[in-house]
């Protein structure tokens, strides 16, 4: 049921390891056929590159896992349930725009019952037919009038609030980045391994472990925010907010 990855760093790096043990999860050793896509950012500006294809055996795939650096990274390899077809449009990471930033969004799971809530006026507009992309869009209309970078409390609150609600309809595991901060929402199925070193903070996110290293559950619903590697925020309901 599709898979995510996501990277948080201080400093760009290469992500070849990480990417290669993900690549194969798109067919190889799991069952996501169905697309592949990887964000990451130059400056303030994502970069997408995606292909509804097998990401096990995609040679554009292996050439971002073998080339790629970068300090911030959101990717998804696609189980294509709702709708099952596969193209472009339907293949993760989503990009929208919102409080004058690109917005970035990948999601495992389903909520197909999302449709059923109409859409609050929004600059968001879907491009394809996946009831993540219309999660996605749900998001970003919820913290439009309250986002603010330099004031997060606010609106990751009201985000949190709407993620558990959307939740309720089914699975909803995300990552979602302005171009600054990742946020990881993992309503059932994630994972963190976070590392420090150098005076320099790294955060691995990933629906399975991708190595033998001491990867962390999420707990249920529990919302993570990682700036430059290190976490910034956390929420989950039965823990106190860090």
């Amino acid at each position: 049921m599709c898979e995510l990855l996501g990277v948080s760093s201080s400093i760009p790096r290469s992500l070849g390891r990480w990417l290669t043990s993900f690549r194969a999860r798109g067919g190889a050793v799991a069952d996501n056929p169905d697309g592949w896509g990887v964000a990451y950012w130059l400056g303030s500006h994502p970069k997408i590159e995606k292909s509804p294809e097998p990401g096990w055996n995609s040679d554009a795939f292996l050439h971002v896992a073998d080339n790629l650096v970068s300090d911030l990274v959101i990717a998804h390899v696609r189980k294509a349930r709702h709708p099952p077809i596969l193209s472009l449009e339907n293949t993760h990471p989503f990009v929208h725009l919102c409080c004058g930033r690109a917005w970035v969004f990948a999601h495992n799971g389903l909520v197909a019952e999302v449709f059923d809530q109409p859409l609050a006026e929004s600059s968001c507009s879907p491009l394809g037919a996946t009831d993540s992309e219309f999660a996605f869009c749900q998001l970003l209309a919820g913290i439009a009038g309250s986002y603010n970078h330099d004031d997060q409390q606010n609106w990751l609150h009201a985000l949190n609030r709407l993620a558990d609600a959307i939740a309720t309809l089914g699975k909803f595991n995300f990552l979602l980045s302005d171009g600054r901060i990742l946020i990881a929402y993992g309503h059932d199925r994630l994972h963190y391994l976070e590392s420090s070193g150098d005076h320099s903070h790294r955060a691995l996110i990933a629906t399975e472990p991708l190595s033998d290293d001491a990867w962390l559950p999420f707990a249920a619903r529990e919302l993570r925010v990682y700036q430059d590697g290190a976490l910034v925020a956390s929420h989950a309901p039965d823990r106190r907010e860090a």
